[in-house]
């Protein structure tokens, strides 16, 4: 193509010289102007006929390798034909991922081989593929450009480039995908997982046989490229590698829940609304809710507790809310009542979130009713910025704040039918807080006189922190107990490293002794990798063999919505984990503030959860009084 478009331009300049001393300048305009709307009409002509390729109808990629050569990632040869089923060199793989990834960040520099002078017509496109990680070279510094790419190197490339990983064992993986699996490279393994995983893989006409060392035809490599960067179906999904992910029916267990808020959210206020939501839900298949109970220094629910602390028996309405009435939503009515009641009609479990944990607004009711109550930091502050809040922590290790926290959590269980209690790490202090007297004292009374560390961060003032929470947990499950042994103590912390770095909250010692008997980790990330890192910490997957295990996805925020592939994506990546399932944070985003439409939205959920399931329980081998 590009050798006939040369000849003919050299004609034509040969021709336009000529014409110019014949006719003279006014001619010479006019014959631009013709020869410019000749071009113009003609160009884009010879462009689509290279999509038109001669020896590709009625092949198996056909519509991928028109779509592919019409976006011009690839090309057919100046007669006409593609060659389907003829090789692929390295330099060619390398020229085709340039046109398919224009975009791809440089990792690395470099990309100079010995056997690819600076002249070769691949140079360009061999040192990009080099420099975004598509491609590598051989020992000694050579790159073997004319050698045909095998199918596996090609798809280890693509797995490579964009940065894939798998989801799950490798070995798993291939075996249940491929008959062959035992003739692919030990190096490859975890790459071509990954492409499974990513419905990269095309094997035309078995699906089930991958041939990795077989050369890569010219059909095979425009599929593998049509699958990494094209929306549309082009290639008959008989050929591509799946890996099906179970869903779970209704015999089977599996968490769906959802937190139901006040922040940023409407649908406590009303009986309409939670009737509305749980409708809603138990139509998608969702089998529990974490209504939250206790946040901004209220109990959502009528307490006396509350009352004889505080002076306000329930507050639906954050400070936050301005405009609207602090009492609106809470006469004659009783928010979690009404959820406990209508939920368990739908057999959904309900189990109410403690959020707050020792957290208050700075300026709450709570907060100065009892300054006495409250922890600080070396220098006597007491607030703590969270966000752009001002927030201070009431002291775990002061008496009156356990048993203030103790008498809320009883009163709860004893008043209403609710199917658990859960508590995250904000039932725990920010790292730098505990230097009030009370704490300095208890501290010296067990450290022969000594002080507390000036550093906040010491590795025994923590632990010594971090044990007396856990003692107080100790406490208040027992009383739980007590009460009503059935009740479920749930914990949607943080990933492990930063609770208790930052809040002391030693959720990995609490499971260990048997205080948490469902755990819901909160792995709020964008970063689909650092996502995967969370869900394999070793804590987390020890804490899987005593427990029911879920993971907090993140379905959205006021400021941060959230796409549909990122939520799919992610459900999908727990589910080939096996664990216990999820929970989305939270309700009104699920369908709501999002790149997406309700509707759309909706139809997700549906076809993430089609069938009902039960939820998780805790396992019979598991003795939770150890």
């Amino acid at each position: 193509m590009k050798q006939l478009v040369k000849t003919l331009f050299t004609a034509f300049a040969n021709g336009l010289v000529a014409f110019s001393r014949a006719c003279g300048h006014q001619a010479w305009l006019m014959f631009l102007f013709m020869l410019g709307l000749c071009l113009a009409l003609w160009l884009p002509t010879l462009a689509y006929a290279q999509t038109r390729l001669s020896d590709i109808q009625g092949n198996w990629a056909q519509s991928c390798i028109e779509q592919l050569a019409q976006q011009q990632i690839i090309r057919g040869y100046p007669d006409g034909h593609f060659q389907p089923n003829a090789p692929v060199t390295r330099a060619e793989f390398a020229a085709m991922l340039g046109k398919a990834f224009p975009d791809a960040p440089e990792i690395r520099t470099g990309g100079k081989f010995a056997d690819v002078p600076t002249r070769h017509w691949a140079s360009q496109a061999i040192r990009q593929a080099y420099q975004t990680g598509f491609l590598a070279g051989y020992p000694g510094g050579l790159f073997q450009p004319n050698q045909p790419i095998p199918r596996v190197q090609a798809l280890v490339s693509l797995a490579s480039g964009l940065k894939y990983v798998p989801q799950q064992p490798a070995a798993e993986t291939l075996t249940s995908a491929f008959e062959d699996a035992s003739t692919i490279p030990n190096y490859s393994q975890g790459a071509i997982a990954a492409a499974v995983e990513n419905q990269l893989v095309v094997n035309y006409p078995s699906v089930q046989t991958f041939n990795p060392n077989q050369n890569a035809s010219r059909a095979e490599i425009a599929a593998f490229l049509c699958q990494a960067t094209q929306t549309a179906e082009l290639i008959p999904s008989q050929y591509i590698a799946k890996v099906e992910t179970q869903v779970p029916n209704s015999a089977q267990a599996e968490l769906r829940g959802v937190w139901l808020t006040n922040i940023d959210s409407q649908v406590l206020f009303s009986t309409q609304g939670i009737t509305n939501a749980i409708q809603r839900l138990d139509q998608l298949n969702f089998n529990t809710v974490y209504p939250t109970v206790w946040n901004w220094g209220y109990t959502l629910y009528p307490s006396q507790v509350a009352k004889r602390e505080i002076g306000r028996a329930v507050r639906l309405v954050t400070p936050l809310d301005e405009s609207l009435d602090p009492n609106q939503g809470t006469q004659g009515r009783d928010m979690l009542k009404e959820i406990i009641e209508q939920a368990h009609q739908k057999d959904m479990r309900v189990i109410p979130w403690f959020e707050f944990g020792f957290m208050a607004p700075a300026d709450s009711e709570l907060a100065q009713r009892h300054p006495d109550w409250l922890t600080q930091n070396r220098q006597g502050g007491k607030i703590k910025q969270e966000g752009s809040h001002d927030r201070v922590w009431l002291n775990p290790f002061n008496p009156e704040v356990q048993q203030f926290i103790q008498d809320l959590v009883v009163e709860l269980v004893n008043n209403y039918d609710i199917d658990g209690i859960q508590f995250d790490d904000h039932f725990g202090l920010p790292f730098e807080f505990g230097y009030d007297p009370l704490t300095v004292k208890l501290y010296q009374q067990e450290h022969q006189g000594q002080s507390p560390p000036s550093d906040p961060k010491n590795s025994e003032w923590v632990r010594w922190r971090a044990n007396k929470i856990t003692d107080y947990l100790t406490q208040l499950f027992r009383a739980i107990k007590a009460q009503k042994s059935d009740v479920i103590i749930s914990l949607s912390p943080n990933p492990q490293d930063f609770s208790y770095e930052f809040y002391l909250a030693d959720w990995y010692t609490w499971e260990r002794r048997g205080l948490v008997e469902e755990l819901i980790v909160q792995i709020y990330r964008n970063d689909f990798d650092r996502f995967i890192a969370e869900l394999e910490q070793p804590e987390v997957q020890a804490a899987r063999r005593h427990i029911p295990v879920g993971i907090g996805i993140l379905a959205g925020l006021k400021n941060k919505p959230i796409s549909l592939s990122q939520i799919q994506k992610q459900v999908e990546a727990v589910r080939q984990r096996g664990f216990a399932g999820v929970s989305f944070f939270f309700y009104e985003t699920l369908w709501d503030n999002a790149p997406e439409s309700s509707p759309q939205r909706q139809a997700a959920f549906q076809a993430l959860f089609p069938l009902p399931a039960r939820s998780p329980e805790i396992s019979a081998d598991w003795d939770v009084s150890d």
